[in-house]
């Protein structure tokens, strides 16, 4: 939509709606400040009103600051929690008009264009706007014109309404950094003398323009209405939810997995749509009596094949307890990740497939993160050779290398009877005597030196594969500097 001749735009400017909030969540006494670290620096965020009359401001180093108030508070910055409060203020700013766009990290525009008179004019509407706003602990100004610039500029330098046509006037007295100009082109307009929008307005333009570039011009032109402005509405998320009511209530599990099928044709063909997959999703069974039952499904994978996920719901529609009927279904995929379309080839394989169902029906019983892979770790170590990993969440990456053999069973050393830096040629070991047929070695293995790991703080070891006249192929080792010998693994 463009701004034209009847056209009313509204601004919201939160100048602290970091620090409010974190303060509506829990509310904090004196000057408080949010910090964020920029390049080498602690700086200030944002700050409240209190930190503001002590001198503070945004930008300045924590150091400075504290030796300025000693009695400020603080609290690291979140700048994408920020973000998403704002979004959030966006959609409850739908309800004075449709169209509601996001103006910078911490403002908001809104195009009312035929809505004020829903709330009885528009000064009544910014009345009501300020109320909420401040009910809710927000600190906002709020500014109202015929285009996008006039209410940027209304709203952060000069807080008020311009009556329809008369936005040159509005703007005549506020300073030339209303028109949204970075800080060079209004240092260099202060250079010159033109101070406020008026003084910039009565310039000659071609001089203007050579100096400053068009830029400088179309943002004045743009705030006093002789050149359209775009105002784009943040589109809502995706919801990937869907239902179906029934006109007769249903009982059996059969009933049930059709409605399921259903619904999922539904949910997936919108995540197609969407290229994303569902990871957990949720049925809802709503019965006669009001009741819901929900079935929650935990996938080891990103998936939208109904043919795929819909068998993995069976055991849960099974434990339903129906009573006198089920006359509602709602199937919401509660977590959704990015599952991009991938290019198929005579070479593709589904054994990963099965093994992500496989791990899928595993998880239904006894949970997702219950199911674990070992992965290669990049350590000598034996002990720290590997990491375990939920494999619902983890990729098989990487390769197992090792320039000696290692042992299928590892298990902390076992301490057995020996002398000397060979190994025993008869020893006990769990209540069994064996006698040594063949042994192959030494492998010396040194501690990791930036690690803190008591067990091996004792020195280097000699490792032995050791194959015995009864069958066991154990992994030994010897310690040169306390001499002794341990069993600490078993081949297969």
């Amino acid at each position: 939509m463009f701004d034209g001749i009847g056209r009313r735009v509204v601004s919201m400017w939160f100048p602290r709606l970091a620090t409010d909030r974190v303060l509506r969540a829990c509310p904090i006494p004196g000057p408080f400040a949010l910090t964020l670290t920029q390049g080498t620096a602690n700086r200030i965020y944002c700050l409240n009103h209190e930190a503001g009359k002590q001198g503070l401001h945004r930008g300045m180093p924590v150091a400075d600051a504290r030796a300025f108030c000693p009695a400020l508070q603080s609290r690291p910055a979140d700048p994408a929690g920020d973000t998403r409060f704002l979004r959030v203020l966006r959609r409850w700013a739908t309800r004075y008009c449709p169209w509601v766009g996001l103006e910078g990290d911490d403002g908001l525009v809104l195009d009312i264009t035929g809505s004020a008179h829903l709330f009885g004019g528009e000064a009544q509407m910014l009345t009501d706007m300020r109320q909420r706003l401040s009910r809710a602990g927000l600190s906002a100004r709020i500014g109202l014109g015929d285009t996008r610039g006039a209410a940027w500029a209304l709203a952060r330098f000069g807080e008020g309404l311009a009556a329809p046509g008369q936005g040159a006037e509005a703007l005549g007295s506020l300073p030339v950094a209303a028109l949204r100009l970075d800080h060079d082109t209004v240092t260099g307009l202060l250079r010159l003398g033109l101070r406020t929008v008026a003084d910039l307005d009565a310039t000659a333009r071609a001089p203007l323009a050579r100096r400053f570039g068009p830029g400088l011009l179309m943002r004045l032109d743009q705030a006093l209405g002789r050149q359209p402005e775009q105002i784009s509405p943040e589109p809502d998320p995706p919801h990937y939810g869907v239902r179906m009511t029934l006109p007769d209530p249903i009982g059996l599990q059969a009933d049930v997995m059709a409605g399921a099928a259903r619904l999922l044709d539904q949910l997936c063909a919108r995540l197609k749509a969407q290229e994303a997959g569902a990871r957990v999703l949720c049925l809802t069974l709503r019965r006669v009596d009001q009741a819901a039952q929900h079935v929650e499904l935990r996938l080891a994978r990103p998936l939208r094949d109904p043919a795929r996920i819909l068998p993995l719901f069976e055991r849960g529609v099974a434990d339903v307890d129906a009573g006198f009927g089920i006359d509602q279904l709602r199937l919401e995929a509660v977590q959704v990740e990015p599952l991009p379309v991938q290019q198929l080839s005579h070479v593709t394989s589904g054994r990963r497939d099965q093994l992500e169902d496989l791990i899928s029906r595993l998880g239904t019983r006894i949970g997702l993160d219950n199911i674990q892979r070992f992965l290669p770790a990049d350590s000598h170590i034996p002990e720290r050779g590997f990491v375990i990993a939920p494999a619902a969440y983890s990729e098989p990456e990487g390769s197992w290398v090792a320039l000696r053999p290692r042992p299928l069973r590892l298990f902390p050393p076992e301490p057995i009877a020996g002398t000397g830096p060979r190994p025993p040629g008869r020893f006990r070991w769990r209540r069994m005597a064996l006698t040594t047929a063949r042994a192959t070695g030494p492998e010396r293995i040194t501690p990791e030196w930036w690690l803190e790991d008591d067990a091996w703080r004792s020195g280097v070891r000699d490792y032995w594969l050791v194959e015995t006249r009864q069958g066991r192929r154990l992994w030994l080792f010897f310690t040169p500097q306390a001499p002794g010998w341990f069993v600490q693994g078993e081949f297969a």
